[in-house]
């Protein structure tokens, strides 16, 4: 695939993971935007894969950050039920 296209799929991905994000004062969608245009001149081969493996590194950290919101929620909704140190249950 090449690095155009690659960016673009990159950039709608980001853009998708966006709406979720848990903090609406960072405003992610638009750093999203503003890393992508910063970089839109870039032509050299190297520079160009440093920048995508950069935003794919991103992605996974938001992916993750998602993740670890979703456990949080379930731990404070469920706390006896989700196994872990001190919720095993009592030796009879």
């Amino acid at each position: 695939m090449s690095n155009r296209l690659r960016a673009l799929a990159l950039y709608k991905e980001l853009q998708r993971l966006g709406k979720d994000y848990p903090d609406p004062s960072y405003d992610f969608k638009a750093r999203v935007r503003r890393m992508f245009e910063k970089n839109r001149n870039l032509t050299d081969g190297a520079e160009i894969e440093k920048a995508i493996k950069f935003g794919e590194y991103i992605k996974e950290e938001t992916l993750a950050l998602y993740s670890l919101r979703k456990y949080r929620h379930l731990k404070r909704m469920y706390p006896d039920s989700i196994p872990g140190p001190g919720n095993e249950p009592p030796m009879t």
